[in-house]
């Protein structure tokens, strides 16, 4: 945990680097894809992820140590060749996983957080799962394991192979010429981003497209067919953390109303999408039939929420970075505590960013979280050795917080909401 939070002190500058850049070249090119709430949400949904990877938050039914230790055949040392290997395996097992995660309904739901933006850009490579406590594909590695390829060198190669995925997350560069025929690159992933019929769950490859080519579900992208982007049941939250668990919500209630028996148990390892027989009838869920022909998620508001919510990322970016940096001090149960307050702190500004009337009671149970961790520990995490009159600092912020919230959610938005009534009427 703490090694990997120094990794991710690293790495957040060199991503929030990268995506401002796209924001600026697409500004100045008259093709902006990042519209700025969508990467607030974007973000947001990294900050959840990277906190819950750093405190550990999943295990592995089957772990690769164990794996190694059973069936190696061979016993490899720390060389390049064994990197080779392992980033090869892991690709492999990559494939199938997220393959997986777009065929069956049960594992759709961990994925789905990722393709909900109705954007494509570097923001939406940070849209990754908290939804996923259980690794049950570790066994996908299995022929690193017989090859002997160390634990450390998988666990090394890991974070590496994830990263390397963020690059092509974007909608500025073309095609690649013969390098379309080897790696995973811009054009494919638009691809296996689009909800266009004839790109639906294509191009599973994570660094390399020739598994895609191998196992049949390679798709090109078409100069007449310019990829849509989103999920065919759209999300409509910049929430991340309600994105996170909407299908399982979903897959529950069918599950319950379900009369067939039959039906109630292999509803989760049916196709992605499936429901029992007339359901879409009896319970309707909004589904885009017309991917050329609907209305993108953006709530109305004014620039002023979108300006005050960019501050409130990097403030929380400021929180989660002191995590990061100080996980072995702060150390157990405490890292729980502080996580959970990045949790609320995310489900309170994104409710706030959906223009939820109710989200200052969010902000309300943010603040009295706050003082209480305060109190109880008579700083924030040890801050007051590192910043003096922190508690003071913090103090105003919660209740500064606050009040913004109050206002937005008792005045700004009902302005809003009469004025869009009286259009309307």
């Amino acid at each position: 945990m703490e090694e990997y939070g120094k990794i991710l002190i690293i790495a957040m500058p060199a991503f929030l680097l990268l995506i401002v850049i796209e924001k600026v070249y697409g500004y100045f090119r008259g093709n902006d894809t990042a519209p700025l709430m969508d990467t607030v949400s974007s973000l947001s949904s990294g900050i959840t992820n990277a906190t819950k990877d750093v405190l550990g938050i999943s295990i592995s039914i089957l772990t690769y140590e164990w794996m190694v230790s059973k069936v190696a055949i061979f016993s490899i040392e720390n060389t390049i060749l064994s990197y080779i290997i392992a980033f090869f395996v892991i690709d492999f097992y990559g494939y199938w996983t997220h393959r997986w995660s777009h065929q069956i309904n049960i594992f759709w739901n961990k994925h789905a957080i990722h393709h909900s933006s109705e954007e494509f850009n570097l923001g939406c490579a940070l849209r990754q799962s908290i939804s996923s406590f259980v690794n049950l594909f570790t066994f996908l590695l299995i022929p690193a394991a017989f090859l002997g390829v160390p634990a450390t060198i998988i666990a090394i190669v890991l974070p590496l192979h994830l990263f390397l995925q963020f690059w092509y997350h974007t909608r500025h560069i073309g095609k690649m010429g013969f390098l379309e025929k080897i790696i995973v690159t811009p054009s494919h992933h638009r691809v296996h981003h689009a909800i266009n019929k004839e790109y639906l769950d294509k191009n599973h490859g994570q660094i390399f497209i020739f598994w895609d080519k191998w196992f049949g579900t390679f798709q090109e992208e078409l100069k007449e067919t310019p990829p849509v982007f989103g999920i065919t049941r759209p999300a409509q939250t910049w929430n991340p953390i309600k994105i996170n668990f909407q299908h399982l919500w979903l897959l529950i209630q069918d599950a319950w109303r379900a009369e067939n028996w039959k039906d109630k148990f292999t509803i989760w390892f049916k196709p992605t999408g499936w429901r029992p027989e007339g359901f879409e009838e009896r319970y309707p869920v909004y589904k885009i039939e017309d991917v050329y022909a609907f209305e993108k998620y953006n709530p109305k508001h004014s620039p002023f929420l979108t300006y005050y919510s960019i501050i409130q990322l990097f403030i929380t970016l400021g929180f989660v970075s002191y995590l990061f940096a100080n996980v072995g001090t702060i150390g157990l149960p405490n890292i729980f505590v502080y996580g959970l307050f990045i949790f609320i702190t995310i489900y309170s500004q994104t409710e706030l960013m959906d223009t939820n009337s109710n989200a200052y009671f969010f902000e309300l149970y943010r603040l009295l979280f706050g003082f209480g961790i305060v109190f109880f520990y008579g700083d924030w995490f040890g801050l007051n050795s590192v910043i003096l009159f922190s508690n003071y600092v913090l103090g105003f912020y919660f209740l500064a917080s606050f009040g913004f919230s109050y206002y937005f959610s008792t005045y700004e938005f009902v302005v809003y909401k009469n004025a869009s009534k009286a259009i309307n009427s």
